[in-house]
């Protein structure tokens, strides 16, 4: 899935207090040009939130251009074969605008609380693959059997298949997370709080020379940097670019010469709406502007 158009995102917050309204957020994403919203899958929370998989499909449901993104599922939460079917559905409901994010699971403490075996991080990694495998298997062939270690289908078939090629990204870091990622993902999608741009270079180059040597063409694979946005006072959070609207677009700008063709924005906070306002008038299209120059 690659692109010479840089590809804008905006994380949509699972937050179900009382307030919180992530369909109408979604919404104005849209109106506001937007390219895709995401959300996180986090489903053992002390506040309020809703199941990432049920607030995505409401949002698929109430837009109608907007790219809905999963960033990312935790493959050990949910069955993969059953995923791919899910999948399937969501982006032949939605006229075909899913990315299907999937990542190796980042929460112990969840596992336990949710009474599911607690993966080692081999487990996360090679069950990462094996979905992804699975995944791609089922979508293309008529009837399919794959036995992995953690994972397997035997003789499974999945009708209707999908349309187009779904999208499949992956947040990873670690390296053999990344090999996996250069040799079955369309897209990367790391983040700033957990990659900083020094480390984020080396790890991507990780990425595509895996891509290489499994004979893919690296610039196949869509880089998105997840990054939290702030405009106005400067702040001292390391995964957030802040500051006046001018220096957010050149750190911005600056994380495109480190090969990213795309950012998923993170906004919090009481003012997040003004502030999502600010990000799509005072920043996006200079950045367009300026990135496609």
């Amino acid at each position: 899935m690659s692109t010479s158009r840089l590809i804008l995102g905006l994380n949509v917050s699972t937050s179900a207090a009382p307030g919180s309204d992530p369909v109408a957020d979604a919404v104005r994403a849209e109106e506001l040009g937007f390219d895709f919203v995401s959300a996180s899958d986090h489903p053992c929370t002390t506040h309020p939130a809703y199941e990432t998989w049920t607030m995505l499909s409401w949002i698929a449901a109430a837009t109608s251009r907007i790219g809905v993104a999963t960033r990312v599922l935790g493959v050990p939460y949910r069955n993969p074969a059953l995923v791919a079917k899910m999948a399937e559905s969501f982006d032949r409901l939605s006229g075909g605008r899913l990315i299907l994010g999937l990542g190796g699971g980042f929460s112990d403490e969840e596992f336990r609380a949710y009474g599911m075996r607690v993966p080692t991080p081999r487990d996360k990694v090679d069950g990462l693959e094996e979905a992804a495998r699975i995944t791609r298997g089922l979508w293309a062939e008529r009837s399919f059997t794959f036995e992995g270690r953690l994972y397997g289908t035997r003789q499974a078939e999945l009708e209707p298949k999908p349309e187009r090629r779904i999208p499949l990204w992956m947040g990873t870091y670690g390296p053999r997370a990344l090999e996996v990622t250069g040799r079955l993902a369309d897209g990367w999608i790391p983040s700033l709080g957990f990659a900083s741009p020094e480390e984020v270079k080396g790890m991507r180059e990780r990425m595509l020379n895996a891509a290489r040597r499994a004979g893919r063409d690296p610039e196949e694979i869509t880089c998105v940097y997840n990054v939290g946005v702030r405009i106005g006072t400067a702040q001292t959070d390391p995964g957030m670019v802040s500051g006046p609207a001018g220096a957010v677009t050149d750190a911005l700008l600056g994380f495109t010469g480190l090969g990213f063709t795309g950012f998923n924005f993170m906004i919090s906070g009481p003012d997040a709406a003004e502030q999502t306002e600010r990000l799509a008038r005072e920043v996006l299209p200079v950045l367009r502007a300026q990135a496609g120059a």
